[in-house]
């Protein structure tokens, strides 16, 4: 089979598990769509001379042995968010399956033993922990993050696992991952807007997440006046509005979202008391970042006193940037090249499995357009042509490495 026909077969296997009647899936953690999409690829590398072997936590490893025991990864997330889309991790797993067995038919046993990786868990969407399957893989997952957590209708994460054979592992067993390489849509606009195939990922973003509660008074709205109102709901749109300000003023990839509010009593005639709300802040340099941080933070304090309103804000994400490694990229880059396909040299403004990897082992990513930027929604889409090119980077990537 051509690749675009390896595509074509294998996303139409893999996105019947879960598979929504409008389109996309819903597939999550320890659920049986999400066992019996594990199982269907576990037969499937077999077919084509994978060894398989599932961790305790339900990771799964496809293995075609080197003449070194060396090895060279790829792959991605198996697991989805509601009502996703079926390329988002699935796409790398299957590029991987593609590129791996294409290299094989090619050119033979590799170097270095290539192993791809299905990742039991990225995103977070049944249960209140995220990259499950990537942080047992290097051995920092912890067992009491997840002892007593529920999902929405309050099954039991411990019981859900064990439901489908799964255990824990013993903290800091560590998966040789030797070097991986990861390919991903991108989940934005930028390769579309520039009309580029192919991104070649320099750092994974740093994230500052605050949760934020601005307490005014509630009062009537046709009795109180302006100049005696404590307003949240005003001193809120002033933050919002000097914080996006700034970002643009600051850098052109600095991102700050305000992405959830709450105010109460939220009725048509009473001055708002009380507005909680969300902060995201992004970039892929930790002292932008930072410094960005603690511009906000002091004009939130500034701005309530002006207001005279209280403020209470907590910074419960601070991840900081993560590199992808110099000579991955440079080997990414040159593959490109070799391949005379256009590029970009470009950041990830999203979360992905490698930020994990790249902790412990030499890491790359590699992207390819999302149509319209739209991901986590049954409407992501990539056009099969860009599918194409970004496995023949990975294979190109892959046979440097492995061969």
């Amino acid at each position: 089979m051509q690749i675009r026909e390896q595509i074509e077969y294998y996303q139409k296997i893999f996105s019947s598990f879960g598979a929504l009647e409008g389109g996309g899936i819903t597939r999550l953690l320890y659920t049986d769509q999400w066992y019996e999409a594990l199982k269907r690829l576990e037969l499937e590398i077999k077919k084509v001379g994978f060894k398989s072997e599932f961790d305790n936590v339900g990771n799964l490893f496809g293995i075609i042995e080197g003449y070194s025991n060396e090895f060279v990864s790829t792959g991605s997330h198996i697991d989805s968010v509601v009502e996703g889309g079926n390329l988002d991790g699935q796409f790398g797993i299957v590029a991987g399956l593609i590129a791996i067995q294409n290299l094989v038919k090619k050119y033979g046993k590799p170097q270095k033993t290539f192993q791809l990786v299905a990742l039991a868990e990225e995103e977070g969407s049944r249960f209140p922990t995220v990259f499950w399957g990537s942080k047992n893989v290097m051995g920092i997952a912890k067992k009491q993050d997840v002892i007593n957590i529920k999902d929405k209708n309050g099954k039991k994460f411990t019981d859900e696992m064990k439901r489908l054979g799964f255990k824990f592992k013993e903290e800091n067993d560590r998966r040789n991952l030797g070097k991986f390489v990861e390919i991903h849509i991108e989940q934005g606009n930028l390769l579309e807007n520039l009309n580029k195939p192919i991104g070649v990922i320099t750092a994974i973003t740093g994230q500052k997440r605050y949760d934020v509660k601005i307490q005014g008074q509630a009062n009537h709205a046709g009795t109180t006046r302006m100049c005696y109102r404590k307003d949240a709901i005003y001193a809120y749109s002033c933050i919002v509005k000097e914080a996006i300000e700034k970002a643009v003023e600051t850098d052109d990839l600095l991102v700050c979202t305000f992405g959830r509010v709450n105010i109460i009593p939220n009725t048509v005639n009473v001055v708002p008391g009380v507005c909680e709300f969300s902060i995201d802040c992004r970039h892929p340099d930790k002292k932008i970042l930072a410094e960005f941080s603690k511009w906000l933070e002091r004009r939130m304090d500034e701005i309530a006193i002006k207001h005279k309103v209280d403020i209470d804000y907590k910074l419960w994400m601070d991840q900081e940037p993560v590199p992808m490694d110099k000579e991955m990229i440079d080997l990414i880059e040159k593959s490109v090249k070799e391949l005379e396909f256009d590029y970009e040299i470009m950041h990830s403004g999203a979360g992905h499995d490698s930020q994990i990897f790249a902790e412990f082992v030499p890491t790359g990513m590699i992207f390819v357009p999302s149509i319209g930027g739209i991901s986590h929604n049954i409407h992501e889409k990539t056009d099969i042509s860009d599918l194409e090119k970004g496995i023949k980077v990975l294979e190109k990537t892959l046979y440097k490495l492995a061969y």
